[in-house]
């Protein structure tokens, strides 16, 4: 018998406080959470550094304890220039006690040789704490597609790095589905799914608006979601779906509900193409 499918919400879905979403993934279906306890200081960013705000820390291991939901991964472990990788450390730490699995990374430099550097040694470290890294390409970064991705993990070629595959970014790099084909299956840990306009922008600040604000749900739009997930391996389904506007009108229990919900429905009608 298949297991069932396994769902995660990721925290840009809804940037509550973390036992809040928990709470909330617990009532509307969900099996794990994301979280962001890797404060990165952007503007209106709330800080859920969980390794140095012991009380939201409290609160959180209790909400995942009266819930049952698990925690899946952390973000967001960026590559910079002059990055200190060991400022991540604690949050890793903190995130293996709470069971979580692995860490989103992703690379803002455009210094190739440095970049690889950081992320082989941001691997070294996690692997200290039991969790893979799983390298995200985005279309507004230093590496913005599969074959960028691809290149860094070829050259680190570390035990417990991963490959982590937004189906935003891979419709808006304009990736072939044959480049996943080529990429072996223990790369992949969970994937990030939400829909997104059929238009792609050539401008960074409206690429940054839809991937931050405005994603729509799964089958909504225009990337082939199934045809992405048919060429994975079983891995955890993550929705990262913020909808600025679809918040303020249900509220943020309401919006997370309809990613789920519409996320299933869409998989029932594309059984087909997604089961093998």
């Amino acid at each position: 018998m298949q297991e069932k499918q396994k769902y995660s919400v990721a925290h840009l879905t809804s940037l509550c406080p973390p036992p809040e979403l928990i709470y909330i993934a617990a009532m509307t279906g969900y099996d794990y959470v994301g979280l962001r306890p890797i404060y990165m200081g952007l503007p209106g960013e709330p800080n859920y550094d969980l390794a140095h705000l012991p009380e939201l820390l409290r609160d959180t291991e209790t909400a995942l304890r009266e819930t049952g939901v698990g925690l899946h991964d952390i973000e967001l472990a960026r590559i910079t220039d002059d990055v200190d990788i060991k400022r991540y450390a604690p949050a890793m730490e903190v995130a293996a006690k709470l069971g979580a699995r692995c860490v989103l990374s992703s690379i803002w430099t455009s210094n190739k040789p440095y970049y690889i550097d950081r992320f082989g040694a941001l691997c070294d470290q996690a692997a200290d704490f039991g969790l893979t890294v799983d390298l995200e390409f985005v279309t507004w970064a230093g590496v913005r597609n599969l074959a960028e991705a691809r290149e860094v993990l070829e050259a680190v070629n570390r035990p417990n790095m991963g490959l982590m595959i937004d189906t935003l970014h891979f419709y808006r790099s304009r990736v072939a589905l044959e480049e996943l084909d080529a990429c072996p299956r223990e790369w992949f840990h969970f994937v990030h799914l939400c829909d997104c306009p059929e238009f792609i922008p050539s401008d960074k600040e409206s690429l940054i608006h839809t991937g931050r604000d405005e994603r729509l749900y799964v089958g909504e739009g225009a990337a082939d979601i199934a045809a992405i997930v048919s060429r994975l391996p079983p891995v955890v389904y993550s929705i990262e779906l913020p909808h600025l506007e679809r918040v303020a009108r249900w509220g943020k229990a309401e919006h997370i509900r309809r990613c789920l919900s519409t996320a299933k429905e869409y998989f029932r009608t594309h059984e087909k193409r997604t089961s093998g």
